[in-house]
């Protein structure tokens, strides 16, 4: 079964080396903001992730969206995508539908809590975005998972980040659930970096 580490671990890795320079370089913010932008963005993507598979239409949804535009190649090269700007649309595109009517929500409780303007948080999430889709889709095909195992996947790295923490999973559920207005997650890029902080040592 797919754990935090097989998951997004190798992808970390990368934007810890010189990923968050190229991310900084082409949006035009400062290498300690892009971390503390991640810190965020890619707990609470992954939240909206596991939210959108726990159904079976949803899994399958999923599961299609990867067999169709996520079979992993983009993690051959991260390097090259993040200098070329990355993929704005896709990543518009991903971020639209995995967290639907609370985006705009989620950045702007990002961008307050980690000081960085809304439009560069935006950019942040839209270049990150198909990398993780990327990574689901890679372990998808390398694990041969269906539809069922891919909504299992994704509970066990929900599973994981509750055991580093289970206040910051539960504030990004609550995000994207309709009465959640976000504004009483300024902790948000806190508690979102203590579920990455392993993963970008990998």
């Amino acid at each position: 079964m797919a754990d935090s580490s097989d998951l997004l671990g190798s992808l970390m890795g990368q934007l810890g080396g010189g990923g968050i320079t190229e991310i900084a370089r082409s949006v035009g913010v400062s290498g300690s903001d892009v971390t503390k932008v991640l810190g965020g963005a890619v707990p609470a993507v992954m939240a909206g992730l596991t939210r959108n598979s726990s159904s079976s239409d949803g899994a399958a949804g999923l599961l299609g969206a990867l067999d169709r535009d996520h079979d992993g190649s983009v993690l051959d090269d991260v390097m090259g995508y993040l200098g070329g700007g990355g993929d704005l649309t896709s990543g518009a595109g991903i971020l639209g539908h995995v967290l639907g009517g609370r985006q705009s929500t989620i950045e702007s409780a990002v961008s307050k809590s980690s000081g960085v303007d809304l439009a560069s948080v935006g950019k942040i999430m839209a270049m990150v975005a198909p990398l993780i889709m990327g990574a689901l889709g890679k372990a998808k095909r390398q694990q041969g998972l269906d539809a069922s195992g891919l909504a299992a996947a994704l509970g066990q790295e929900e599973k994981a980040a509750r055991q580093t923490s289970s206040s910051a999973v539960d504030m990004f559920t609550r995000m994207l659930d309709s009465d959640g207005d976000g504004d009483s997650m300024d902790d948000i890029v806190k508690m979102g970096s203590g579920l990455l902080g392993g993963l970008f040592k990998k």
